[in-house]
């Protein structure tokens, strides 16, 4: 048995709006859906970013109670092309990149912080090999 990739990641924020807005406007993620007080849903690629408000614990009859804090850690992948954009964009928002890294595939990644001070990274496409 094998898994095809990670389908959704949850992220954990203290303020929905501010997240939806740096999420959709900065990171050009597509709102899936959203509930006021509760969550917004963005897509990245052909994953899920799911985003709940922190101290709101994710009770229902459908799904186990699930919550989280703490600062998280992503990363988004994107080709040679796109990643030098990338850099560019979040310089246009006055984003500071915290760290670069070279890999030892020879690709490199960078790192900086959502609103929330979640942990983020760009990674040019087969940093892994694969």
């Amino acid at each position: 048995m094998q898994f095809t990739q990670i389908k959704e990641t949850s992220l954990y924020v203290k303020d929905l709006e501010a997240t939806e807005k740096f999420y959709r406007e900065v990171m050009q993620l597509p709102v899936i859906t959203r509930m006021a007080g509760r969550h917004v849903f963005l897509r990245a690629g052909s994953s899920v970013l799911l985003c709940f408000l922190r101290d709101v614990k994710i009770e229902s009859a459908e799904l186990p109670v699930h919550y989280g804090s703490g600062q998280m850690h992503i990363a988004f992948e994107a080709d040679a092309v796109h990643y030098a954009r990338w850099k560019e964009r979040l310089q246009q928002y006055n984003i500071e990149i915290e760290h670069t890294a070279r890999w030892p595939s020879g690709k490199e990644s960078f790192y900086f912080r959502d609103p929330d001070g979640h942990l983020l990274e760009i990674a040019e496409t087969l940093m892994w090999g694969f």
